[in-house]
């Protein structure tokens, strides 16, 4: 798909198309009650409850996920990925749909994942929320299986994904580049309880919001604003995007898609897997513009 943003009357209209695919990627991750409170469940039972016809439910908590992994939501193997993506009717030439019931992290996440092998896809704007505030009809239980679809040939694109190591090394200064973190200003300086074993950030990062990125709605703000709340036109080199999981920083990968920026790469282990090691360094205050 040559768009990168859908909205529900868009949508509306393209539903009984056959090469469209529509994928629900929420995930319900619970805010954390103290330090390392983690609660992830899948996204089926309320996808069951209510989802958009014809939608079906990509579980990034499982199925889309490398089990080998020492943190959640990993990027998985592509054999698995294709795998699983065909179990969902993507195939060569679908085109992709993605949206979520919360918060639009889950499918900037899922729409991550499709662009580094190579896919295209859109996101709808506001997610459920905004089809349902238009009025468009709701859909429950299982959806139909999918027909066959020819499998998707994957191939992994360079520069989206960074390792713990080239992240330490722009930490340290020892590679160009600039580190954002895209969670809360509470939980970046440390004053709010966190998911993760340590509070704080990496060292020498910025600190842009992913949800400075949409409006009350819940949709993307317009470029204008997007360019305020992201802050990055003075950081002409390398942008590495982390969170907690990779999750809120792929919002950021895709609000800056839509600015034109893609020097762009996520580490996909974010605070899940730096604060895991206590030879890594964190930090906590507020960091600099």
């Amino acid at each position: 798909m040559n768009r990168l943003l859908v909205d529900p009357t868009w949508l509306a209209e393209q539903l009984n198309a056959g090469d469209l695919v529509l994928l629900d990627a929420t995930v319900d991750l619970r805010a954390p009650r103290f330090d390392g409170d983690y609660q992830a469940f899948s996204g089926e039972p309320g996808w069951r409850a209510a989802h958009i016809p014809g939608a079906r439910h990509a579980d990034l908590l499982e199925r889309l996920h490398d089990a080998q992994a020492s943190y959640s939501f990993a990027m998985p193997p592509l054999p698995q990925l294709a795998t699983e993506l065909q179990a969902l009717g993507v195939g060569q030439h679908s085109r992709v749909v993605i949206y979520d019931r919360s918060d639009g992290f889950w499918a900037a996440r899922l729409w991550w994942m499709l662009r580094s092998v190579g896919l295209a896809a859109a996101i709808l704007d506001g997610g459920l929320n905004a089809w349902r505030q238009a009025g468009l009809p709701l859909a429950s239980g299982a959806a139909n299986t999918p027909g066959a679809a020819a499998p998707a040939t994957l191939h992994a694109q360079p520069g989206y994904w960074a390792t713990l190591e080239q992240v330490q090394a722009v930490s340290e200064g020892r590679l160009p580049g600039h580190l954002i973190c895209a969670l809360g200003q509470a939980v970046f300086d440390g004053s709010a309880a966190t998911r993760y074993s340590r509070r704080g950030h990496i060292p020498n990062s910025r600190n842009r919001p992913a949800r400075q990125l949409f409006d009350a709605s819940g949709r993307y703000h317009p470029a204008p604003l997007l360019r305020q709340a992201l802050a990055v036109d003075a950081l002409p080199e390398p942008l590495l995007l982390y969170c907690g999981g990779g999750i809120s920083a792929a919002a950021t990968a895709f609000a800056l898609a839509l600015l034109g920026r893609h020097d762009v790469t996520l580490f996909d282990g974010s605070l899940q897997q730096w604060s895991a090691d206590p030879a890594l360094p964190m930090t906590t205050g507020a960091a600099p513009a």
